[in-house]
């Protein structure tokens, strides 16, 4: 008989994600698309906000992606230009 271990968990595989293709069209390329003529001037200046809060938390992780670029390359040395 097969015992079941009810606090066992499903492995992570959200790692493996990263290798997949990513779909065409992402968010900001439906943003971009959308029309605004139905914002009022509240909402426009509030989606601003957050457009610029997102670029900060991009520009935040390409920094720190960089960061971990640098240090691989100096421990392992680096890879030919993309």
């Amino acid at each position: 008989m097969t015992r079941i271990d009810s606090k066992r968990t499903a492995p992570d595989l959200s790692c493996m994600d990263d290798d997949l293709p990513r779909p065409r069209g992402d968010a900001a390329s439906r943003l971009a698309g959308e029309s605004l003529d139905s914002y009022s001037q509240d909402e426009l200046m509030a989606r601003i906000g957050l457009l610029e809060a997102e670029i900060g938390r991009i520009r935040r992780h390409h920094a720190k992606a960089a960061d971990s670029r640098k240090a691989a390359d100096a421990l392992f040395g680096s890879r030919s230009p993309d």
